[in-house]
C-alpha cells in the first residue's frame, strides 16, 4: 500500500499529504519509489525530459525501468517536484561473512546390500501443456493535468508490451509525442476532438519513421478523424478520467486485444 507523507511548498510555505504513486511492473507486482524525506522539494520552473523520468527497480522481479518522476500541484500553482531517494542494493549476492557451507563428511565404509531384481519401470505419461498465463491487469493513475494524460498513456503501451518510451524527437501538431521500438504515439490532452489533420500527421510522421502509430485523446475524435483512421488504420484510443484508455475502432480493438 502507497505510504503518504507530508510535503511543503517552498513558494507558499503550506504544507500537503501526498500520497507517493505506485506504478505497475511487466510481472504485475506494484513498483513504489521511496521519498527522500531529508530533501526539500523543488518548484519546477522548466520542463527537462531526463527530469521527467526515474529508474525504479522491482523488488519482486529485479526488473529496472523508466517511470514517471513524482510530483505534486500546490493550490497556490506552484508544481512540485517531489524528491525520491535511491532504491537498495540487489541482496541477491552471497554476504563475504555468510558462514561457509559445512563440509559433507564421508559416508562410513559397509557392504554394499544386495541388489534385488527389479521390473523396468512403466513409461511416465506426458505432462499436459502449461496453461498460458493470464494477462495481468492494468493499473493507470487518474487523469487531473495534461502530464498525468501522458504518464497514463506511457504506461498503457508498456503494458501493450513496448519498450523503450520516450519523448518523440519529433514534436506533433499538437498534444505530446511519445516514441517507443517500432512505435510513434500521439498524446492529445486538450479540450477540442481530435480533428482529420491531427490523425494525417501523425500517420504520415510515422510512415517516414517507419514506424506504426497510435493516438490517444482526451476530447475524443471528430468524425472525419475516425473515418480517416479507419482508412489509413490508425488505432484511436479515447482517455477518461481513470486514466484507462478505451478504444475507438477496431485496430484499436486488435491491439488492445493482442498487444505491441
Amino acid at each position: 500500500m502507497s505510504e503518504s507523507v507530508p510535503v511543503r511548498c517552498p513558494a507558499c510555505r503550506r504544507e500537503r499529504l501526498y500520497t507517493v504513486p505506485s506504478y505497475p511492473c511487466v510481472c504485475g507486482a506494484p513498483v513504489t519509489p521511496a521519498v527522500d524525506r531529508r530533501t526539500a522539494p523543488t518548484a519546477v520552473a522548466h520542463r527537462a525530459w531526463d527530469e521527467e523520468w526515474i529508474a525504479l527497480r522491482c523488488t519482486a522481479c529485479g526488473r529496472r525501468d523508466q517511470w514517471p518522476h513524482p510530483e505534486l500541484g500546490c493550490p497556490c500553482g506552484t508544481v512540485l517536484r517531489v524528491p525520491v531517494a535511491e532504491g537498495p542494493a540487489d541482496s541477491s549476492a552471497r554476504s563475504p561473512a555468510d558462514p561457509p557451507a559445512e563440509r559433507e563428511q564421508a559416508p562410513e565404509t559397509t557392504a554394499p546390500p544386495t541388489p534385488t531384481p527389479r521390473s523396468a519401470p512403466a513409461p511416465a505419461p506426458a505432462p499436459a501443456p502449461a496453461p498460458a498465463p493470464e494477462r495481468r491487469v492494468f493499473r493507470s493513475v487518474a487523469i487531473h493535468t495534461a502530464r498525468d494524460a501522458v504518464t497514463a498513456t506511457a504506461l498503457y503501451l508498456g503494458w501493450l508490451g513496448y519498450r523503450g518510451i520516450r519523448r518523440a524527437d519529433r514534436r506533433p501538431t499538437s498534444g505530446i509525442g511519445l516514441a517507443a521500438r517500432g512505435l510513434l504515439a500521439q498524446v492529445d490532452p486538450s479540450v477540442r476532438p481530435a480533428s482529420l489533420r491531427d490523425v494525417e500527421c501523425l500517420w504520415l510522421t510515422a510512415m517516414t519513421e517507419s514506424s506504426d502509430c497510435v493516438y490517444f485523446s482526451l476530447a475524443g475524435y471528430a468524425d472525419d478523424a475516425r473515418a480517416g483512421a479507419d482508412r489509413l488504420r490508425v488505432p484511436l484510443f479515447v482517455l477518461d478520467l481513470t486514466g484507462a484508455p478505451q478504444p475507438v475502432n477496431a485496430v484499436a480493438d486488435r491491439l488492445a486485444a493482442r498487444g505491441g
